[in-house]
């Protein structure tokens, strides 16, 4: 694939991971529209890339279809990208609404957005979906339970997801990041990284790089799960 001319939806494409794959997309001549709940910093990303945008909630069914009304229910690439720690502690210091709001964001969401993708990419029988998930699909740590399982839950959607979407020559792909240097401490409140880790860690750019390897993939071709993460990160036991 060629991104040049493409068209591209974004979730959560105001800052962090999202702002580096809507850079570094309409660089190549992408025809990017990105979406976030906050309509300020939102126009403020998409006045500077040069980008369409749309404010919504991804776990609003309603607000995914005002999504695809902006770009004419034609999607190529869709990358759903939209996340939140919401909050970060043990389940017993959660009150029901953290604990669905998590769900909804992290999960919910993109099965919504995949659902109304998938109609429109069956019938032109091409297309890409990337589901953006986190190295916590894989390993446990305490405090993280409620976001672990979201994002493990999309992990294995995207799975299953793949393989009914494969006849029809799309392509799923769930890229899994870990530590990254993308404001999502203190967006979720947790202590923030020292300067040399930070550093070390993947930049909204370097995602931007990488998915664009995906996207300009031979169409033949398939990567059903990516994990990447920084080598001064330590998981024991792997």
């Amino acid at each position: 694939m060629n991104c040049k001319d493409k068209i591209v939806i974004i979730t959560g494409g105001s800052k962090g991971y999202g702002l580096g794959m809507a850079e570094v997309l309409a660089s190549h001549g992408a025809k990017v529209t990105i979406t976030g709940r906050h309509l300020e910093s939102l126009k403020a990303a998409a006045d500077k890339l040069g980008v369409g945008y749309v404010q919504a909630d991804v776990g609003s069914g309603d607000d995914w279809d005002k999504i695809l009304a902006v770009t004419g229910n034609k999607v190529d690439v869709l990358i759903n990208n939209a996340g939140a720690g919401v909050k970060i502690a043990p389940v017993a210091q959660q009150d029901d609404m953290d604990i669905i709001e998590s769900i909804q964001t992290n999960l919910i969401g993109a099965i919504l957005g995949c659902r109304r993708v998938a109609k429109i990419m069956t019938a032109q029988k091409y297309g890409l979906i990337i589901n953006i998930s986190s190295v916590c699909a894989h390993y446990g740590w305490p405090g993280w339970s409620v976001y672990t399982a979201a994002k493990a839950g999309l992990n294995k959607f995207s799975r299953a997801f793949y393989t009914e979407m494969r006849p029809y020559n799309v392509r799923v792909t769930v890229l899994t990041p870990s530590w990254g240097n993308t404001g999502f401490a203190s967006a979720a409140k947790l202590s923030p990284s020292c300067p040399d880790v930070v550093d070390h860690m993947m930049t909204p750019a370097q995602m931007g790089e990488l998915v664009l390897q995906v996207c300009e993939a031979p169409e033949h071709l398939v990567f059903p799960e990516i994990m990447v993460q920084p080598l001064v990160q330590e998981i024991v036991p792997f």
